[in-house]
């Protein structure tokens, strides 16, 4: 494959990073997964808000009730951080600014994430007790 970059743009190491793909294969595969996990969300939803507190309590109780909405936390978050990143890269160009708000993007994920998933584990598995 011919290398069309400058010789001045090969010495400073501009160009692909190389990382695209995998990122791109990343936000492709957690949308697919998305696509079940939310159909049922929402079903799940609907079912649910006709219910009062205990009805909803023992249905996530139900291991794989707790196992379907973990999974749609986490992805859900892992498709956010994924999304979000690439706005920030292609659309915010100075470097401090850019590197802030990728370490935003990480933290608010990871932290709502974990306590969405910390939230679920505790319903699921204690009944909502206290």
């Amino acid at each position: 494959m011919a290398d069309f970059r400058t010789p001045l743009s090969r010495a400073r190491g501009l160009g692909a990073a190389g990382h695209g793909v995998g990122h791109w294969i990343s936000e492709r595969v957690t949308s697919v997964a998305l696509v079940p996990l939310v159909l049922w969300g929402v079903f799940a939803a609907l079912r649910l808000a006709r219910s009062d507190y205990d009805t909803a309590v023992a249905w996530l109780a139900s291991p794989l009730n707790a196992v379907l909405l973990a999974l749609l936390t986490v992805i859900s978050f892992m498709h956010m951080h994924a999304g979000m990143r690439v706005v920030v890269e292609d659309y915010i160009h100075r470097r401090i600014t850019k590197a802030g708000l990728l370490l935003l993007n990480l933290s608010v994920c990871a932290l709502f994430g974990a306590l969405a998933l910390f939230s679920i584990l505790k319903v699921a598995l204690t009944g909502g007790a206290y």
